[in-house]
């Protein structure tokens, strides 16, 4: 499949080392143009949220079929996954890579279902503070976690300080793992939180919490490591204040 891959965005490439070194690098749904898609001449455009109107518009300007998604839940991005599949020609390889989501989940559940359930913060964006989406939230309380708040939802620092969250977890849309967790805290006044006084404050790898695709298992696998390490063994992409 990847071989038919003609341009993705930077952040695809990160996240997927497979992609072939040929293939051309395009802005995001976010700040795409219909010139630069055009020069890659494809036969069909995938997108995905976040979206930005002007650019969606810009997208449907390049004048080729475009597959804009935009899931919730898991279950979405299980529905998504068959999607993609069934466009490309592939309709029978999706089902293998959604049952191995499914039980590395499960897996996961099963091990933290037992054990005590603290309240966990996790944000996608840090100005203006945005929770994180549905799908995370699934994903934290697969983990053993209490999800804090609805899902997709702007908040303000005040109302976490009054929500006394135990774990406080941090993935900024296209940070990486860049999200300055200390300056954060101080500049949030966040201090006295349990989570900062237990120093139970961490960054997860933007890609893997953010982007809804198989690599959510690496983010289910950094949560359940924040949430529960003494259950849980360390995980890629996920950092620690201080560390």
């Amino acid at each position: 499949m990847l071989d038919r891959l003609v341009g993705c965005t930077k952040w695809c490439r990160d996240l997927c080392p497979g992609i072939p070194e040929g293939c051309g690098i395009v802005a995001d749904s976010w700040s795409s143009t219909a010139a630069e898609i055009q020069a890659l001449k494809p036969d069909l455009v995938l997108a995905s949220v976040p979206y930005r109107e002007e650019s969606l518009a810009e997208i449907l300007k390049a004048g080729v079929p475009v597959l804009a998604l935009a899931p919730k839940s898991l279950a979405d991005i299980y529905k998504d996954i068959a999607l993609i599949a069934a466009v490309a020609g592939v309709a029978d390889r999706a089902g293998p890579v959604i049952e191995n989501m499914r039980q590395e989940i499960e897996c996961v559940r099963a091990l933290a279902r037992e054990l005590p359930r603290p309240r966990v913060f996790c944000e996608e964006w840090g100005r203006p503070i945005i929770r994180s989406q549905p799908w995370v939230k699934e994903m934290v309380q697969a983990a053993g976690g209490e999800f804090l708040g609805a899902p997709g939802t702007m908040v303000e620092a005040q109302n976490i300080i009054e929500e006394q969250p135990d774990v406080l977890i941090a993935a900024w849309c296209g940070a990486g793992n860049r999200v300055p967790l200390q300056k954060m805290i101080h500049q949030r006044n966040w201090h006295e939180l349990p989570a900062a006084r237990l120093r139970r404050v961490y960054c997860i790898r933007d890609e893997f919490l953010n982007t809804p695709a198989p690599t959510l298992v690496h983010g289910l696998k950094a949560l359940a490591a924040a949430i529960h390490p003494e259950a849980f063994p360390a995980a890629a992409g996920l950092r620690k204040m201080g560390h």
